[in-house]
C-alpha cells in the first residue's frame, strides 16, 4: 500500500482538512486525462489490458478513478524517486491482466488515496458506490498512532474480515505486495527482511488458498532473493546456464503436439518454465538437476473431456511414469485449481512433467479467485445479491470461514498473529463429513478434537469421544480426507476440556477455546475430565451358583469368571480341582481351549433358581462421576455389586469391571441398557476374559 510514500507536504489525516471537490475532478475526467509530463496516458495500458479480459467494459469509471488518484496523490513521491500515482496504476496493471472486472479495478486505482491523501470514504462512496468504497476501506492500514505495535496485525485481521464478505479485497492487497516487493530494493536491508517475512508467512499462504498463482510465484521469487539471497544466486545461475543449452522439452513437445493432431485432439502445447523457488525445490528434492527439471509441458484444451482423452493417448503413446499421475479435476484443490498432472518419458528417455487442463481452468489456476469477476451479480442486470446485510460469497472456502471464526476468539493481536500463520503454515485441506451429511472443512493432519471445535464451538468442551467410519475412536485420532465423524457429547454441563487436549489440536479455533476454557477453569488444568481414577476393588462373595447343576455325584458347581454364564445362556462344564465343576457359556474361548488339550465336557443345566451372578464390562470416556453414575444405574436395575474393578484411562477410554448379582437373569439385557445410557458409556458387554471375582 502506502510503505514507501514520501510526502513533503506532510498529508495527514486530520480533522478539518479541505475537501476535494469530486465533481470538479469528475468533469475533468470526461474531457479526457490531465495531460502530465511523465504520465501522458498512464491510464491505457489499463484500459487495453482490461479491454482484453472484458470487450464491453465502461472505460468511463476508471478515467474518473484515476484523475482523482492522481490529483490526490500530487506531490507524493515513493523513495524510488517516482511520482507516487506510479503505484497505483501499477497494482492496478497487475489485476487488469489476471482480469479482474471493471470494480476491482477501480478500488485498486482509490486504494490508498484514504489512507494517504485527503479523500474520505464518504466521498469516494458519494462518487463511486458502495462496492468501491467497501473495496478501498478494506484495504486501508490502521494507524500505528492509534494501534502502536498492534497496527500490522489488526490491520490483517479487519482485511481478513473484509475478505470473509467480498475476496476481492485481499486480491488487490496481493497485487499491492507484489509491486511493492518488486521495488523493495530501495529501502533499509532489516526492512526488506521484515517485509518478506511478513509476505513469505502471511501474503504468499493466501494467495495460494485464494488460486492466484501467478501472483504467489513470483512473491515466492522475490522473497526467496530478499531471505535467501546465496541459494537464489545458485538457482539463478544454474537456469542462466541450462538458458544457453539445448531444451530436451521442446522435442518432447513437438512429439506431444504430433501425437494428439494423429488422434485429432485440438489442442495447445506449452512449455511452461519454472519459476526460480520452484527449480530450488526440484533441485533439493533430486539432487542433480535434469534438463527437463526446468520447465513443464502444458496440454491446454476444450472441455473436460478432453483432457481425458489427452491423457490416455499420452499414456499410450509414451511411456508413463504412473506414481506421478494426480488427478485434480475429478478431485479439485481447495482452492479451486483444476488439472491432470502426469510425466512421461520422452523418445530419449528423459522425463517430462505434463499439466493438462481445459482454458478455463487455465485462467482460474493462474488467477483464481481474481478470474471469477464479481461474486455478487447472479446475472447481467440483476445487481449485487444481498441477504440481509450480509453477501452471500460463492468463493468463500472452508479455510476462509474457519479462520473468521476463531479469529473473533483471539482479541489479543499477539495470538491472532501467531495463531493466523500457524493456520496458513498448513498447505492442504481435507473433507470429512458429520453424521447428518454436513461438510466440514480442516487442514490435513486435523484430529477429532479439532472437528468438534468446528462443528460444535465451545459446546466441544462437553465432547467425550467420536466414532471415526462407524468405528470409536478417541479424540487424538487424525482424521483423513472423506472420514466420517460422528461427535459424542457429554450431557454433564460441567464436562470441560483436558490440558492433553492441546497436543491433538491443529487448528486455531481449538487451541484458543480450549486455552480460554482452561484459563478460566485453572482446577481443570490440574485435574483433568479424563483424569485416571485409583483402581477400585470390592471383595468378591464366593458363594456358588445354586442354579446350575449337573448330574455327577458329590461335586461343588460354581459359574466360571471369564464368562459369568447366567440362564438361559448354553452352557457346559469341566471338572478341576478340588471336586468341583466350573460351568462356562459355550462360545467362552476357554471351552475351546479346553477341548484342544483333551479336557472332556461335563454336562450341566440350569436349575429352578431365577437368581443369578454375571460379570459385565463397560467401556467408557473418562469423565468425572463416571463411576457414580453407573453404580446408581446398576441400583436402580435392583443388582447387587459382588466386585468392582476400575482400570486407569488408556488415551481417554476407561474400562469397568462389575460382578453383579442379580435377583432374576430376565432383567440383565435392561441392566445393560441402563448401563449404556449413561453418558461417555459407549459399550457395555459380558465378561470374555478372566474376572476379578471368581
Amino acid at each position: 500500500m502506502s510503505a514507501e510514500a514520501t510526502n513533503p507536504g506532510a498529508h495527514s489525516r486530520r480533522r478539518g482538512r479541505p475537501r476535494i471537490d469530486l465533481r470538479r475532478l469528475g468533469r475533468a475526467a470526461l474531457l479526457g486525462p490531465v495531460p502530465r509530463d511523465r504520465l501522458p496516458d498512464a491510464i491505457g495500458h489499463v484500459a487495453d489490458a482490461h479491454r482484453a479480459h472484458h470487450p464491453d467494459a465502461d472505460l468511463a469509471v476508471l478515467h474518473r478513478a484515476y484523475v482523482l488518484a492522481e490529483t490526490s496523490h500530487r506531490g507524493q513521491f515513493r523513495k524510488s524517486g517516482e511520482p507516487y500515482i506510479t503505484h497505483p496504476l501499477a497494482v492496478t496493471l497487475i489485476l487488469a491482466e489476471l482480469g479482474a472486472e471493471t470494480t476491482t479495478l477501480t478500488a485498486s486505482l482509490l486504494h490508498d488515496t484514504v489512507e494517504d491523501t485527503e479523500v474520505t470514504l464518504d466521498q469516494v462512496r458519494a462518487e463511486f458506490g458502495e462496492e468501491v468504497t467497501y473495496l478501498v476501506d478494506g484495504v486501508t492500514k490502521l494507524e500505528k498512532v492509534d494501534y502502536g505495535a498492534a497496527a500490522e496485525p489488526e490491520t490483517f485481521r479487519k482485511m481478513l474480515v473484509a475478505t470473509g464478505d467480498d475476496v476481492r479485497v485481499m486480491s488487490i492487497k496481493l497485487a499491492d505486495r507484489l509491486h511493492n516487493m518488486r521495488t523493495l530494493g530501495v529501502m533499509r536491508p532489516e526492512k526488506q527482511a521484515r517485509i518478506a517475512k511478513v509476505t513469505r508467512d502471511v501474503l504468499i499462504p493466501l494467495a495460494e488458498r485464494l488460486g492466484v498463482q501467478a501472483l504467489k510465484s513470483e512473491l515466492e521469487d522475490l522473497v526467496f532473493a530478499i531471505l535467501h539471497p546465496e541459494e537464489y544466486e545458485r538457482t539463478r545461475a544454474l537456469i542462466a546456464a541450462n538458458s544457453g543449452t539445448v531444451d530436451p522439452l521442446t522435442a518432447i513437445a513437438d512429439s506431444v503436439r504430433a501425437v494428439l493432431r494423429e488422434a485429432g485432439i485440438n489442442a495447445e502445447v506449452l512449455i511452461r518454465p519454472r519459476h526460480f523457488v520452484s527449480v530450488h525445490r526440484v533441485q533439493l528434492k533430486r539432487g542433480e538437476l535434469r534438463g527437463t527439471d526446468f520447465g513443464r509441458l502444458l496440454v491446454l484444451v476444450a472441455e473436460d473431456a478432453d483432457c481425458y482423452a489427452v491423457l490416455g493417448e499420452l499414456h499410450t503413446c509414451f511411456t508413463p511414469v504412473i506414481s506421478e499421475f494426480k488427478d485434480f479435476i475429478a478431485a479439485p484443490k481447495f482452492n479451486l485449481y483444476q488439472s491432470l498432472h502426469t510425466a512421461v518419458v520422452g523418445p530419449d528417455g528423459d522425463v517430462a512433467e505434463v499439466l493438462i487442463r481445459t482454458h478455463q481452468m487455465h485462467k482460474v489456476a493462474e488467477a483464481g479467485v481474481v478470474a471469477l469477476g464479481n461474486p455478487y451479480t447472479a446475472a447481467p442486470g440483476d445487481g449485487p445479491q444481498q441477504s440481509g446485510d450480509e453477501r452471500e460469497d460463492p468463493t468463500r472456502p472452508g479455510w476462509l470461514s474457519r479462520l473468521l471464526d476463531w479469529q473473533q476468539n483471539a482479541p489479543d493481536p499477539d495470538t491472532f498473529w501467531s495463531s493466523l500463520r500457524e493456520e496458513l503454515a498448513e498447505d492442504s485441506e481435507i473433507t470429512v463429513y458429520g453424521a447428518d451429511g454436513r461438510t466440514l472443512g480442516l487442514p490435513a493432519g486435523a484430529s477429532c478434537v479439532d472437528a468438534a471445535y468446528a462443528q460444535y464451538g465451545e459446546e466441544a468442551h462437553g465432547c467425550i469421544g467420536a466414532r471415526v467410519n462407524g468405528r470409536l475412536a478417541t479424540l487424538s485420532t487424525v482424521l483423513s480426507d472423506g472420514d466420517t465423524v460422528q461427535l459424542l457429547l457429554a450431557q454433564d454441563a460441567s464436562s470441560g476440556p483436558s490440558s492433553d487436549w492441546l497436543d491433538h489440536a491443529r487448528t486455531p479455533a481449538a487451541r484458543i477455546a480450549i486455552s480460554g476454557w482452561l484459563a478460566a477453569h485453572p482446577e481443570g488444568a490440574t485435574v483433568p475430565a479424563a483424569a485416571p481414577r485409583p483402581q477400585v476393588n470390592v471383595p468378591a462373595d464366593r458363594r456358588t451358583a445354586a442354579n446350575a447343576m449337573t448330574d455327577l455325584p458329590d461335586v461343588r458347581v460354581r459359574l466360571a469368571g471369564c464368562c459369568t454364564p447366567v440362564p438361559p445362556d448354553a452352557v457346559t462344564g469341566f471338572s478341576v480341582r478340588g471336586s468341583a465343576v466350573t460351568v462356562h457359556r459355550q462360545e467362552c474361548p476357554a471351552v475351546a481351549r479346553m477341548k484342544s488339550v483333551g479336557r472332556a465336557p461335563v454336562e450341566v443345566r440350569w436349575g429352578d433358581a431365577a437368581e443369578c451372578r454375571v460379570t459385565l464390562v463397560a467401556e467408557a470416556f473418562g469423565r468425572p462421576r463416571l463411576l457414580a453414575d453407573l453404580t446408581e444405574a446398576i441400583a436402580t436395575a435392583d443388582a447387587a455389586v459382588v466386585s468392582a474393578t476400575v482400570e486407569p484411562p488408556s488415551e481417554q477410554r476407561v474400562r469397568h469391571t462389575y460382578t453383579l448379582q442379580l435377583p432374576d437373569a430376565a432383567g440383565l439385557p435392561a441392566l445393560m441398557r441402563a448401563m449404556r445410557d449413561v453418558p461417555g458409556v459407549y459399550d457395555v458387554s459380558r465378561a470374555q476374559h478372566p474376572a476379578a471375582a471368581g
